[in-house]
Parts: structure tokens; C-alpha cells; sequence
């Protein structure tokens, strides 16, 4: 890893934990760098993983009435495009607040003492002002949707608040990070039909079980550096237990998902088998994961972390398919 003041040819503009090549350093001035480096915009896994629980519950919405002529079962593709806004905007604010939260212990922690703020390569002023632009853009994504979505999004932001705060007092905080980053499970749904059901609040929670896990196998690369400055973290909390952790919290997203998707059929709509197939490819990726999993290897907890961006891709495509499977072969009326 490089040291945390210096990028691999010598450059104090970067910071140690993100990749030295991403796009961000090729397309931007050097005078946005700190700016997107605050946003995460050279991490996009953050994003990605904010992004999926909003996508299948799109992709899952329009399942639970059959197909026709006017309705084919599958995703808005509007909605799709509003939620991958949405997401890269709120997940670059949601990472702005954080480190304006968190600012003392990122001086403290190796990993993140080179970030923007704690570095002093942007101001605090500056932190807030870029936090109330993208959070304006994903207001402007935000009023696109209907009434009923729109007000459930703005319920989100009291979760939102409190999170950064959680690591001080509870060995949680992997659940205030699963309650803000599944809320898109939720939202997909109401953007769709202007309400919440069974389905809907099932994804939910099994989104919520999967988040707590890949962030505690992402918290095992700060194990050693939380203890030392008094973070806490169900990667502290569970130790050498995560893997038997993790095999409850990611069969309970798969137990969630499968009972959501049950949930969602009527006699003649619901997911068609390859739902229940990606269910079933997803849950084998899982278990590769826990079986990879050494936690005392920084570099694999990041690699297994990232992986998760392939489970959202599983979960995704399967719905998709499902949707153009009873598009193409409907059940019997």
C-alpha cells in the first residue's frame, strides 16, 4: 500500500486507500481532485452498492401484476437512470457528511488521514458547500418520483443523520449503514406503485442483512487502528467469529429475497424461475466469500468487499430475466 502522503510518483494529491488510475485523475483538473475524492467518485463500488437495493426493487415492482399489453413486466427505464443519479449524488454526499463527522478520526486512522479533509487539502466551508450542491441534485432526482416515493425519501435522511455517529456508542454501525444503503429497496417499489407492501419491506430487510455483512468484511482493513482510537464495529464485535456472522446475515438475506419474491406473485404474475436461479447463483457467491475470507488480510477483505458489485449484477439480471421469461411464456389464466 502507498503511504498515506504520497501517490506512486510522488504526487500528495491522492489518498492511500484509492486506486492511483482511476478515471478521476485523467478527466479532472487537479484542482477537482480533492473534491471527487471527497465524493468517492474514484471508489465507485460505494455507489454500485447504494445503487443495487434501488434497482431490484425496480426490476421486482413490476412483477406483481401480469403482463400485457401496456404492462410488460419489466424496469422503468427511467427510473433506472434517476436511481443511478440519485445514487452517485447521495452517496457522494452521505461520504462528504461522513468525513466532515469524522474528520479527528481520520487523522488517527493510516488508511484515512490522507483524505481530503483531514489532510487540509479542502476547507470545511468548502466540505459543506460541495455536500449542499449534491444534495441538491439528488433533491432534483428525488421530486421526479411520485408523492408517496418522494416523502419516503426524505424520511430516509433522519437515518442518514445519525449514522456517521454510531461508531462512538454502539457496536452496530454496520446497521445504520445496512438501514441508509437498503433504502433503495423501498424505493423502487414506491416510485413504481405509490405505496409499500410485503415485498418491498422483505428486500428490505434481507438488503439490510447483506450490507452489514460485506461493510464488516470492508471494517476488518481498520480493525487494528479502530481498537487503538475507540471505533467500534461488528468487525471488532465479531472477531474471529465473522465467518459464522456472516453465514447468518448473508442466509438471511437470501431467506429475505426468496420470501419477497414469493411474496410479490399473484396467481398469474410473480418472478419466474430465473429469479429463484440468481437466488441460488447468489448464494454460492456468498459462501465463496465467507470461505475466502481471512481477515487478517487487508488486501482480500477489499477484493471479497468489492465482489459484491457481481451479487447486485446476479440478483439484477435474474429479475430481468424472470420479467422477460413470463413476457415470452405467460402463465395460464
Amino acid at each position: 500500500m502507498q503511504r498515506p502522503d504520497a501517490s506512486p510518483n510522488g504526487s500528495a494529491d491522492r489518498v492511500s486507500d484509492a486506486p492511483s488510475d482511476n478515471f478521476v485523475y485523467r478527466v479532472l483538473p487537479r484542482a477537482l481532485w480533492p473534491y471527487a475524492q471527497l465524493a468517492r467518485w474514484d471508489r465507485p463500488i460505494g455507489w454500485q452498492l447504494l445503487l443495487w437495493p434501488c434497482l431490484w426493487s425496480a426490476a421486482l415492482a413490476p412483477q406483481w401484476a401480469a403482463p400485457s399489453a401496456v404492462h410488460t413486466g419489466l424496469p422503468d427505464l427511467r427510473h433506472l437512470a434517476l436511481f443511478l443519479i440519485g445514487a452517485i449524488a447521495m452517496r457522494g454526499a452521505g461520504c462528504t457528511y461522513n468525513d466532515l463527522v469524522d474528520r479527528d478520526i481520520d487523522m488517527k486512522v493510516a488508511r484515512t488521514r490522507s483524505r481530503p479533509l483531514p489532510s487540509g487539502r479542502v476547507t470545511s466551508r468548502q466540505a459543506k458547500l460541495f455536500l449542499v450542491a449534491q444534495a441538491l441534485i439528488g433533491l432534483l432526482v428525488l421530486i421526479q418520483f411520485n408523492t408517496f416515493a418522494i416523502g419516503l425519501g426524505i424520511a430516509s435522511l433522519l437515518i442518514v443523520a445519525t449514522y456517521p455517529f454510531l461508531k462512538r456508542v454502539t457496536d452496530w454501525p454496520q446497521l445504520g449503514l445496512g438501514l441508509c444503503f437498503s433504502w433503495g429497496a423501498l424505493m423502487g417499489w414506491a416510485a413504481f406503485w405509490g405505496t409499500l407492501g410485503l415485498a418491498p419491506i422483505l428486500l428490505y430487510v434481507g438488503s439490510v442483512f447483506w450490507t452489514i455483512g460485506y461493510d464488516t468484511i470492508y471494517a476488518h482493513q481498520d480493525r487494528e487502528d479502530d481498537a487503538l482510537v475507540g471505533v467500534r464495529s461488528t468487525a471488532r464485535l465479531f472477531g474471529h467469529h465473522t465467518k459464522r456472522a456472516l453465514t447468518l446475515l448473508y442466509g438471511g438475506t437470501i431467506l429475505c429475497f426468496t420470501l419477497a419474491f414469493v411474496a410479490t406473485g399473484t396467481d398469474a404474475s410473480g418472478p419466474a424461475w430465473p429469479a429463484y436461479a440468481a437466488l441460488a447463483m447468489g448464494a454460492v457467491h456468498m459462501a465463496w466469500q465467507i470461505q475466502r475470507l481471512d481477515i487478517d488480510d487487508v488486501d482480500q477483505c477489499l477484493r471479497l468487499f468489492k465482489s459484491n458489485g457481481l451479487f447486485g449484477w446476479i440478483i439484477f439480471l435474474g429479475l430481468v430475466f424472470s420479467s422477460l421469461w413470463v413476457l415470452s411464456f405467460p402463465k395460464p389464466v
